[in-house]
């Protein structure tokens, strides 16, 4: 198992929920607006025996030469966008959705970003991200998913995607939350999402104020490091700025 961090860049996000990029090298933090938060930006595309595997797809930002970010990230890792086989989502907020699709820069219609591949995503997510009911959800993002013939819709609380990714509700961060395992030989890939997005949230007792239910995702993420540590899990964090991913070790 191969696993390669796609980082989009560190931002900064407050109440508002914009997305601010922020130069670590050269900004100070205490400049942004009070109540800000610091944060990377990070998919993960999981290379297996059998599969080309995306966790999340980022803002959906495009280069300066009208390039999606997250496809030429992909390519600098040595990934064709093309060869992608599934797309697993969270949730669906804005920060993680962002490039599931995309508006073309020349004809101005929405396409799907990894057309040959099969989208999982939680119906009951996809429902609520439609709503229109939360500003942490961009409708347009995700609506062009169904009528796409390649979404897989997710409906139980937990269950195995091809015998290849094991997948829990777990609606700490937001109601349909989910997180994501891989097991290929001696290697076990976790995906938290937005309830273990960085490495020192796993390490101490910490209830975000972002969270839905940060109680719940505190004793997740409890859970989740006590039992990584048992089983050596690799551990990716969509929103670490400095340890994309970390391999737990046993106590």
């Amino acid at each position: 198992m191969r696993i390669y961090p796609l980082s989009e860049g560190s931002f900064t996000i407050d109440h508002s929920k914009v997305f601010i990029p922020f130069n670590t090298a050269t900004e100070n933090l205490q400049s942004r607006p009070k109540g800000s938060i610091l944060v990377e930006i990070q998919p993960f595309v999981v290379v297996t025996n059998n599969d080309i595997i995306l966790f999340d797809t980022g803002l959906g930002y495009f280069n300066n030469a009208g390039i999606l970010q997250l496809h030429e990230n992909l390519m600098r890792n040595g990934i064709d966008p093309s060869s992608v086989t599934k797309v697993f989502m969270s949730h669906l907020h804005k920060d993680h959705a962002g490039g599931m699709s995309y508006i073309h820069p020349t004809y101005q219609e929405r396409f799907i970003s990894f057309p040959y591949a099969k989208y999982y995503i939680q119906k009951r997510e996809f429902d609520l991200a439609v709503s229109g009911k939360s500003a942490s959800y961009l409708a347009e993002q995700a609506q062009i998913l169904e009528d796409f013939s390649g979404v897989e819709w997710l409906t139980e609380d937990e269950g195995t995607i091809d015998n290849v990714i094991h997948y829990k509700l777990t609606a700490g961060h937001s109601l349909y939350h989910q997180v994501a395992w891989i097991k290929e030989e001696d290697t076990i890939f976790f995906f938290g999402g937005d309830e273990a997005p960085q490495l020192q949230q796993m390490k101490s007792k910490f209830v975000a104020k972002y969270d839905m239910d940060g109680k719940a995702a505190m004793e997740w993420r409890q859970l989740w490091w006590e039992q990584g540590a048992i089983e050596q899990w690799t551990f990716a964090f969509y929103h670490d700025i400095q340890y994309p991913t970390f391999q737990a070790t046993k106590f």
